[in-house]
């Protein structure tokens, strides 16, 4: 029986290497052998990790991502699930195009684990070209499509710049707004690999700047061609801890000095407190993070749960503290077939009406399906969003260009459907639509996945005024 079992194991991991295309369709993603099941109460001695494909990667960064680890002793039912962890963890690195975990080969009950990876190029000087308004549509309907509304340069980013998945980023921007970023980020600084830090630059100012928001919940924008209206420079040190794989906690600490022109006062005297033109402050933050999910860009089963608490400034100006939760839930309910629950809650406090203190929705994951040429200001909101995605075609396109590494590029099309909620709160008196008061979208779309977390998402989408339309976003790991 027990040769049985290593003979099944080992059939049962081969198979899922030779059936293996890509990490998305990997059959260690969805491969179940029921005979397999036959070795679950065996134990399994792991005699050693092999790595090959790292040309940069150091081993340590790979092997800090596995499931388990030379010398462990595993029974052969959680060897599988172990094994698809590691898979998973170790693609969700962003180091690679491709991975593969296996058993290479059984002597007895010891097993000899291979991995194999693809490595990403590592080195993007890009041209930079981003529109400044929150997404496309808005750019596209609101603004007539200005390029006066585009920030343009240079984007240079040194993934993996010593083999430690660590990260150089320094831009150079220029037209809407003016900004040179650098930033260092370093996640591993100790042996036991659970310690790192991100360090960062930022000098930014603008001609225009959105002063206020108006009862009809669209930003309104002031702009000299002459004079610029805002600034804001910071410094920034995040000190993160990782005990777990699955588990991150961020402590970040900032200086910023900001600063707005005397002609933006006398529109909007509440944009900062007292009537003031320059403000500077530190805040500190403290960021949760549990990701358990088999993609992060495009999870397809799993969750993450999210929770932070930010402190800006330290005196009665600036003062402001916001708490906040958000969660994602992933799972598969028909072959081909998942859906995602997302939640979002905060709540800033002291309550005040100073403009700098009020965005909430339409920024950051506080993004409603329907709602983009709107922004709905408030101290305290709920998100609640419900999709169902299926998957109703996959292509890989044959790279002409020879290379090891980038053979292959995967594309994968999913339907979906989706319904979104969403509650902003304000103790103010408000003359538009949307404060206070329950919003609701709908809409159905189809989404474009791809390698370097390249997602593009077509959506037609409803809300309760009873707009509709055809909305673009786009993400990419670039």
């Amino acid at each position: 029986m027990r040769y049985l079992c290593f003979f099944l194991l080992f059939c049962y991991t081969t198979s899922l290497v030779a059936q293996s295309t890509n990490h998305k369709d990997s059959a260690a993603s969805t491969l179940v052998i029921d005979s397999a099941k036959q070795c679950a109460d065996e134990y399994f001695y792991i005699g050693g990790i092999k790595i090959s494909g790292n040309k940069k990667t150091k081993e340590q960064i790979i092997l800090r991502e596995m499931a388990f680890k030379k010398g462990d002793l595993i029974l052969g039912g959680d060897l599988k699930k172990k094994i698809l962890a590691s898979e998973q963890l170790i693609y969700n690195t962003a180091l690679f195009v491709e991975d593969s975990v296996y058993i290479e080969r059984i002597v007895g009950n010891i097993v000899y684990i291979q991995v194999d990876v693809k490595e990403r190029w590592y080195f993007f000087p890009l041209p930079y070209f981003r529109l400044v308004d929150r997404n496309f549509n808005q750019w596209w309907v609101d603004e007539n499509r200005s390029l006066d509304r585009v920030n343009y340069g240079i984007k240079v980013e040194q993934n993996n710049f010593s083999g430690q998945n660590d990260k150089l980023t320094v831009w150079l921007i220029d037209g809407y707004s003016q900004q040179v970023t650098l930033r260092y980020e370093l996640p591993f600084i100790d042996k036991a690999l659970t310690k790192g830090f991100n360090i960062g630059y930022t000098y930014s100012r603008q001609r225009e700047i959105n002063y206020a928001t108006d009862i009809t919940n669209k930003q309104l924008f002031f702009n000299l061609t002459d004079e610029y209206l805002r600034s804001i420079t910071r410094y920034d040190l995040t000190y993160s801890f990782r005990p777990q794989q699955k588990i991150r906690h961020y402590f970040r600490i900032s200086y910023n000095d900001e600063w707005i022109a005397d002609t933006v006062l006398k529109i909007n005297p509440s944009y900062y407190p007292n009537n003031l033109t320059s403000i500077k402050y530190i805040d500190f933050g403290y960021y949760f993070r549990y990701s358990d999910v088999d993609y992060n860009d495009y999870p397809t089963k799993g969750y993450l749960a999210e929770a932070f608490i930010y402190k800006r400034g330290l005196d009665h100006i600036t003062n402001l503290w916001q708490v906040g939760v958000h969660g994602l839930y992933a799972k598969t309910i028909a072959p081909k077939t998942f859906i995602h629950i997302e939640a979002a809650a905060s709540i800033k406090f002291p309550f005040n009406n100073y403009f700098f203190s009020q965005s909430l929705f339409g920024y950051s994951y506080y993004q409603m399906r329907g709602m983009e040429y709107y922004v709905v200001d408030g101290m305290a909101g709920l998100l609640g969003k419900f999709t169902l995605h299926r998957e109703i075609f996959k292509y890989v396109y044959k790279n002409p260009i020879r290379t090891k590494t980038h053979d292959k590029i995967p594309f994968r099309f999913y339907a979906k459907v989706y319904s979104d909620f969403g509650y902003s709160y304000t103790p103010y008196t408000v003359n538009n639509v949307f404060n206070n008061t329950l919003l609701h979208t709908w809409g159905l779309g189809l989404d474009v996945v791809s390698i370097y977390d390249f997602v593009f998402r077509f959506e037609w989408s409803f809300n309760q005024l009873g707009n509709n339309g055809l909305y673009l976003h786009a993400r990419s790991g670039f």
